[in-house]
């Protein structure tokens, strides 16, 4: 990653376009998370300002994001001082990484009233704090920091407004070549990307290594220059220059791909440390952020929330695994009833020729067609009689509990494809997904009712949530993406005549076709939805199954998510990261 002050300074040209426009709702999906709804001159768009620790960033978006029902405390300050605001000004400090919106709105007097946004994209400091610029006192952070946690500054409601610490850099866009040489001259490791960072303001790593790198391209196209020494100066200069030049004039190129290492970078400048055959170029920096960021933050926080339910329905999984080992060997042992019927059987007639104490016996065995003789082993502890006993015992045991390990096998296998089928959805889970798949393994007895604790139960929304993508030629396609929203669409949602899709025996997603009549390439869309929302997303030649809703049915008792189908055809697709996000798509 490579979030700036060169990016940051991409990002706030961009804005410039909120400028006039007015603020119609804002919502809090999550922790970090604010997304503005704006009314601008190009339109309604919607502002993502992110204070994620991991992936702070600020961007236009097209995602769609899932609402709490109730608003957090810094989302309900924010709609109270500054919905039906007109955004006047977006700045930048500096190069830094911190971004002021000011905007004015009317308060409940009708009086002109003016706040400002300072978003600090700063890695685990990052922060949005909603700021009284006439006072300098915060409202609010949505991080608090506490006279605990930094004796530099707080950040809580009424408190001054305390920038972060300056970091006393240059400024690359003022820097001319003597005190670029200067600095260059007194470096103790001129090659290395290290002196620029400590340097100049604004400039990552990333870009340091970038200009460092074009230096030494230039030298090599040019062999026949002055002295090593100065040759490396004056490109290191024209490189440093060039981009400067660049960025002062906004000609910004979003660009992202993979460097050398295989590691995902981007840029707001053209980058040449990218692997030709993985870079991007993009329009805007928001469609790089986008589409770089992807859903990595969401993934992130997912993946923390659900630590506990991996460990869970790992541990389910196994000890089912272990089960099923016992079962076979269970069923193993039980296979072989008739042979201790067969010995029962010979020891009957033969009890006059054996003596207490003995280990085995051997006798003529009548069930074989040759009357061959054959070892019996014998308990020495037991009479004769008793040692015929014990193996009709034996028999009749293993004869009743082969129907039983039977079934046994049966719900163990189940419970195994049940597990790698929650596993898989948690792979692709939103945060409300995740919920829902806890509701589904409290309801199954898996696990214990929290809301029990308390006393009350949550009122639950029969309608689970729904992920609806858009065909090509405009026709919805619903995804579900947990076994709640599987049954729901499959056996609720759809009608008779619609289309169903899943993977073929592999664990994924039910997928509907909310259409009667569609082209191939709605068919062919839906297919890929299926096969990259499914256990098999790395695979190629996937196979789909693909029926109308009325061959579909779930059979009784079977678990969530589960069930047959038939009328049946099977269509082969390889995943496509790409196309699945370029389908609109929103959530309900």
């Amino acid at each position: 990653m490579a979030l700036d002050g060169i990016v940051t300074r991409a990002i706030v040209q961009e804005l410039q376009a909120c400028i006039g426009a007015r603020i119609n709702k804002i919502h809090q999906p999550s922790d970090n998370d604010i997304v503005m709804h704006l009314r601008t001159r190009n339109g309604n768009q919607r502002l993502l300002l992110s204070a994620n620790p991991t992936y702070p960033r600020v961007h236009f978006t097209e995602a769609s994001f899932m609402n709490p029902q109730e608003a957090p405390m810094f989302c309900m300050l924010l709609r109270k001082h500054c919905e039906g605001g007109v955004i006047e000004q977006v700045s930048q400090v500096g190069m830094e990484r911190i971004i002021h919106l000011d905007l004015r709105q009317r308060d409940e007097l009708g009086d002109t009233s003016r706040k400002r946004i300072i978003i600090e994209l700063m890695g685990r400091h990052s922060n949005l704090i909603l700021v009284d610029p006439a006072t300098g006192t915060q409202l609010d952070g949505i991080h608090h920091v506490t006279p605990s946690i930094s004796s530099y500054r707080v950040v809580m409601p009424g408190f001054a407004y305390t920038e972060p610490p300056q970091q006393n850099k240059l400024n690359p866009l003022e820097t001319d070549k003597t005190r670029f040489l200067e600095l260059l001259q007194s470096a103790a490791e001129p090659a290395e990307p290290q002196w620029l960072v400590e340097a100049f303001s604004g400039l990552s790593p990333l870009l340091a290594q970038e200009l460092l790198i074009r230096a030494a391209q230039a030298r090599q196209a040019d062999p026949g220059g002055s002295e090593a020494a100065d040759a490396f100066e004056q490109s290191l200069w024209n490189a440093f220059s060039e981009v400067m030049e660049q960025i002062r004039s906004g000609r910004f190129e979003p660009t992202s791909g993979d460097n050398a290492k295989g590691k995902s970078i981007f840029s707001a400048v053209d980058l040449t440390i990218i692997k030709p055959d993985t870079k991007r170029s993009y329009e805007t920096i928001s469609l790089c952020m986008e589409d770089y960021y992807g859903d990595k933050a969401e993934r992130d926080t997912v993946k923390q929330k659900v630590g506990d339910l991996l460990r869970f329905l790992q541990n389910e999984r196994s000890k089912n695994i272990k089960k099923l080992s016992n079962l076979q060997k269970d069923l193993d042992d039980a296979e072989d009833a008739e042979k201790y019927k067969v010995w029962g059987e010979l020891l009957l007639p033969s009890l006059h020729l054996i003596t207490k104490g003995q280990t085995e016996v051997e006798l003529v065995n009548y069930y074989d067609e040759e009357q061959g003789m054959i070892r019996v082993p014998l308990d020495p502890l037991l009479t004769p009689s008793e040692n015929a006993q014990r193996y009709f015992k034996k028999y009749n045991k293993f004869k009743n509990s082969l129907a039983v390990i039977d079934e046994q096998l049966k719900k163990t296998h189940e419970e195994i494809a049940y597990m790698d089928e929650l596993l898989q959805q948690l792979a692709f889970a939103s945060m409300n997904d995740i919920e829902e798949i806890r509701e589904e393994l409290t309801t199954q007895g898996y696990l214990r009712d929290r809301g029990r604790k308390n006393g009350k139960k949550k009122k639950k929304d029969h309608r689970p949530t729904l992920h609806v993508y858009t065909s090509s030629e405009g026709i919805e396609m619903v995804v579900g993406k947990n076994n709640l929203q599987n049954e729901y669409i499959t056996n609720r949602l759809g009608t008779p005549n619609d289309t169903w899709l899943h993977t073929k025996d592999i664990p994924g997603s039910h997928v509907l076709i909310r259409a009667h009549s569609f082209s191939d390439a709605t068919l062919e869309e839906a297919a890929q939805l299926a096969a990259y929302f499914s256990q098999a997303k790395e695979s190629s030649s996937v196979p789909v199954d693909c029926t109308l809703i009325r061959h579909v049915r779930k059979p009784s008792g079977a678990k969530p998510g589960f069930v047959i189908y038939d009328h049946q055809r099977t269509l082969f697709v390889t995943p496509d990261e790409q196309l699945v996000k370029s389908l609109p798509n929103t959530i309900k």
